[in-house]
């Protein structure tokens, strides 16, 4: 049981009485000392107060966009049955212009693609371990896979939940990756800031209210020294001529941090962008490998 205020101011009292007594005997009288006047609390000052408010954001970065996936079921109910290749090219699938063999900017994943297969060399396929864990708060694991953006330097983060037994894309996100982090129920991507010694951290959140996941956090921290390997390309935050999945990464939400951090937390990290590359899908445990 907690202890009331009361309680604990006593307790507080008697602490201090105790202490205090035997350093009187030091020739110290044992009285408190003033550390000075404290700061005035000051409160933000809102500029231009005269500036009507915008009523509708200036960009549609699709931050609540959701996808059902076709042709792709989970047996049973459980997520760990999905192929998570069978995912990748279900997306590859519904978006065409994206990944047009020879013309789309990710035309070297699809090229990639027949190396997940058999015969093909799975050192080389694009598709990353996938992860488990219950993100939404329901109860059930859902699904976090990456896949190399090919030829660039990019990495996909994708998130998938079953609703109403239909496979639902709830988070994507591209970007040029040094560490893609889960802590609890929030999955924290690292990327290269073109600044040295400095990255970008995002935050995503579920949301129960547009289910899905949404942008808590967007920042960009000093982490000392480079943020990435000596000539490693910068992240791709700066618009682009090439399309992406999700603008979301790029949203101009910012606050101030603290460092999240969780004794469960699960952390697929790599030394250079796109180097902690597996192939395939290993089946790893709900709260980690």
């Amino acid at each position: 049981m907690f202890r009331s205020r009361s309680a604990r101011a006593a307790v507080g009292a008697a602490f201090v009485a105790a202490v205090v007594v035997p350093l009187t005997g030091c020739g110290d009288s044992g009285a408190l000392v003033s550390a000075g006047a404290t700061p005035t609390a000051n409160g933000p000052t809102r500029l231009w107060p005269g500036q009507p408010p915008a009523s509708s954001p200036a960009y549609d970065f699709g931050e609540a966009d959701t996808e059902v996936v076709k042709g792709v079921t989970a047996p049973g109910g459980d997520l760990r049955k999905v192929d998570p290749v069978a995912v990748v090219r279900a997306e590859i699938a519904a978006h065409p212009d994206v990944y047009a063999p020879s013309t789309g900017p990710y035309r070297g994943t699809v090229r990639r693609m027949a190396d997940c297969g058999p015969g093909g060399d799975r050192e080389e396929c694009p598709v990353l371990e996938a992860y488990y864990r219950d993100l939404t708060g329901d109860g059930h694991d859902d699904l976090v896979l990456g896949f190399r953006l090919l030829p660039g330097n990019q990495t996909a983060v994708r998130m998938y939940t079953l609703r109403k037994g239909r496979l639902v894309q709830v988070l994507a996100n591209d970007d040029a990756v040094i560490a893609v982090e889960l802590a609890g129920r929030t999955v924290i991507i690292r990327s290269p800031a073109a600044i040295e010694g400095y990255e970008y951290r995002t935050q995503w959140n579920w949301d129960d209210e547009q289910r899905a996941m949404l942008l808590t956090r967007d920042e960009i921290l000093r982490v000392g020294g480079s943020a990435g390997p000596s000539g490693s390309p910068a992240s791709s935050r700066a618009p682009s001529a090439s399309p992406s999945r999700s603008s979301s990464a790029s949203s101009p939400t910012s606050s101030t941090s603290s460092s999240l951090s969780t004794s469960s937390s699960l952390s697929l990290s790599f030394s250079s962008p796109l180097s902690f590359l597996s192939s395939s899908s290993s089946v790893l445990p709900a709260e980690g490998p």
